[in-house]
């Protein structure tokens, strides 16, 4: 590990460990330990159910590959319609506002009513959860990219779909990649929920089913591996903008 790395991974594990010594001395002296199991325990018992455990994460990294993925499509698709039809904003932003006032823990049960028990009400799901911000970081990307650069453009006689293509769908992909790496941590939670109320496979399904058992020692190892599954999204999410988009970054290409 290099100096760098030690420097940034230092602050979260010293958080880390006094979050995990507060939780152990919590559990030994203040809760009932089969409620509040230590975290030594909640580590042996994750271990021992690694493999079902591993299967269940997969099938959840399924659901939110898939979701997340629509989500994407469809949040471009929109964006630019928004950006080439003139006033069309005004009657589909407030829509989608009005969208997200509904809880997803009210949505998902609706959904797998109506969509029954397969992937699709999952996917669904994710998707509703996931496309607000994206369509957001969109939309106000291609407003704000590049305004002297576009009517430069406008000026040579170039045609909207050049300057589209030259200057602000570049300029909107910062805001994009920041909308990506808020969303795809609500794609977890949205398959977990979705995986919640009705799923034969998945971490939702598995912490539903260790809580009817009382075993709050999984419940908490498959809540561990969310939050885990979440931080490993977003690095990677992350690490796919610094590729993309490097003049996002001076710093980073000016270390580089």
């Amino acid at each position: 590990m290099t100096r760098r790395a030690a420097e940034r991974a230092l602050p979260v594990t010293v958080v880390l460990v006094v979050l995990g010594a507060g939780w152990h001395l919590a559990a030994l002296t203040v809760a009932n330990p089969r409620l509040l199991p230590t975290p030594s325990r909640v580590v042996e018992q994750a271990w021992a159910q690694r493999d079902v455990l591993a299967e269940h994460t997969a099938a959840t990294l399924g659901v939110t590959a898939a979701g997340f993925a629509v989500s994407v499509v469809v949040a471009w698709a929109l964006a630019l319609l928004v950006d080439l039809v003139p006033g069309l904003g005004r009657g589909v932003v407030p829509v989608l506002v009005a969208s997200q006032t509904i809880p997803v823990v009210a949505l998902a049960p609706l959904v797998v009513l109506w969509f029954g028990f397969g992937l699709l009400p999952k996917v669904l799901v994710v998707t509703l959860v996931t496309f607000f911000p994206l369509v957001v970081g969109l939309v106000e990307g291609l407003r704000a990219a590049g305004p002297g650069a576009t009517a430069l453009l406008t000026s040579m006689g170039a045609s909207r779909w050049q300057q589209l293509r030259w200057v602000r769908l570049p300029g909107a992909l910062p805001r994009f990649f920041t909308a990506l790496r808020i969303a795809v941590t609500y794609a977890v939670v949205g398959a977990v929920f979705a995986e919640y109320v009705g799923a034969v496979r998945g971490l939702g399904t598995y912490m539903n089913m260790q809580r009817a058992a009382f075993r709050t020692d999984l419940v908490l190892a498959a809540v561990a591996l969310c939050a885990l599954v979440s931080v490993v999204l977003y690095g990677l999410t992350w690490a796919l903008e610094r590729a993309v988009v490097p003049w996002a970054h001076p710093r980073a290409v000016a270390r580089a």
